[in-house]
């Protein structure tokens, strides 16, 4: 019998999806509902349709229409609207939460309650508010280091830091005020010092298995320097832990997510089935917990696929039906190293609909995962966001950071890359990190 799989997104995540997926032993025809055309999943997939994923109708016409039988949601905005409660409406499998379990993501207010409630470790001194009423004391109360955070989906743009986004209290509560202006909440909490992390479990309801931890690169230039982005590079290491991680750190990682995945389960009376993404900071009072997510993080999702041993369609089948505890998921002991290329002038003033180019002899190396492309006249063209990710898979992480950037730089184009991630001095400068806060 042949299963029937809709893929929800067109971005390099969903491309890293789509490829895990065609590896499969299991006779699968794979649709997806994109928000614009990825050729590297078009080659993959029966069908690819840009359309709304957030017309929740049309997609559920769409699904009925193709005897779809499983879907996998990769972005964010879906899960928000709901698409997965409509799905399991019509006896649709889904990885990917329901909306009232999908506020671990889509509430910051949410998230940070639900740690507080269920005495979770990790979570920072923080307060939640509609006003101005009580910002100023708090600020004071909680000093230089703090960050503000829009309760809700802002593209990864709602959250700003001190000392990268706002410099003082003032412009704390001028940020603050153009929240309260838009009608929106704000969360305001303490500052985590030291070293992030994510570390990614699959989820069934019941039964959790962990992925590999990996760092993530967010600001756009070389040293970590420049604006925030929404990631520029990732690396894991052979261990599936970080040079400057305690085996420690990442056991309290992962009982968090496990404790964060109950407590989900008694507030909403079911559980969570989807992939449950912690985002954690390695301070010197231990691991903090940063955020979370409720999906496949991007490029995150491209380094553990890549070194996937388990069937991800067996993965998926098992976290849809609840027999997670019935599969062994198993990871490759290599390193990963993702390094992106993002148009000239990204995040703030990328350019965009410039053609991009691939060298022939890119073939032999790593793999490529296309992300914010389209295909016209057989040309290859980037549309703004995050280009195409290469990924390199080695023994060590210097090894596959040398095969990441021999491929990443087989893309031309009005293109940049970041060729310091995973390279022995960025890692170096992250362990001594630690050192020095430990």
């Amino acid at each position: 019998m042949t299963e029937k799989i809709l893929l929800i997104g067109s971005g390099a995540r969903e491309h890293a999806i789509a490829k895990a997926l065609n590896k499969s032993k299991a006779k699968i025809e794979l649709f997806c509902m994109a928000s614009s055309f990825n050729p590297g999943i078009a080659e993959i997939c029966s069908e690819i349709i840009v359309e709304d994923f957030n017309d929740i109708d049309n997609v559920i016409r769409y699904s009925k229409e193709k005897s779809i039988s499983l879907s996998i949601i990769g972005p964010e905005s879906p899960l928000e609207t709901g698409l997965a409660d409509s799905f399991w409406n019509e006896k649709i499998k889904v990885v990917g939460p329901k909306k009232d379990l999908a506020k671990i993501e889509t509430s910051k207010s949410f998230a940070r309650d639900l740690l507080r409630k269920h005495k979770i470790p990790g979570c920072p001194k923080y307060k939640t508010f509609n006003s101005l009423f009580g910002v100023e004391s708090f600020l004071k109360e909680i000093g230089d280091h703090f960050v503000i955070k829009f309760d809700g989906l802002a593209g990864g743009k709602g959250v700003k830091v001190s000392g990268e986004h706002l410099s003082n209290h003032a412009d704390a509560l001028d940020y603050c005020k153009q929240i309260i202006d838009a009608k929106g909440l704000f969360v305001v909490e303490e500052k985590f010092l030291g070293e992030e992390f994510s570390l990614m479990s699959f989820c069934d309801g019941n039964t959790l298995q962990h992925m590999p931890a990996i760092q993530d690169h967010k600001r756009a230039y070389e040293g970590d320097t420049g604006p925030n982005t929404g990631g520029m590079g990732t690396y894991t290491d052979h261990n599936h832990s970080l040079p400057f991680l305690k085996t420690s750190d990442i056991q309290l990682a992962q009982n968090i997510n496990i404790s964060v995945s109950e407590a989900l389960k008694k507030e909403c009376g079911e559980g969570y089935k989807g992939i449950l993404y912690g985002g954690f900071m390695a301070t010197s009072e231990g691991i903090k917990v940063i955020e979370y997510n409720a999906r496949f993080g991007d490029p995150e999702a491209m380094n553990v696929l890549s070194i996937l041993e388990t069937d991800f369609f067996e993965i998926c089948d098992a976290v849809s039906s609840g027999l997670l505890n019935k599969l062994n998921i198993t990871f490759q002991k290599k390193a990963t190293v993702c390094k992106y290329a993002v148009p000239e002038g990204y995040p703030d003033s990328p350019v965009k609909g410039k053609p991009i180019y691939i060298n022939s002899n890119a073939e032999n190396l790593g793999e490529f995962f296309h992300a914010s492309v389209d295909l016209k006249n057989n040309k290859l063209i980037q549309l703004g966001s995050r280009t195409i990710a290469a990924v390199g898979v080695a023994d060590t992480i210097s090894e596959a950071e040398k095969i990441a950037e021999k491929k990443i730089n087989c893309v031309k184009g009005p293109l940049f890359h970041r060729s310091d991630i995973g390279t022995s001095k960025i890692i170096q400068k992250r362990i001594k990190h630690m050192d020095q806060i430990r």
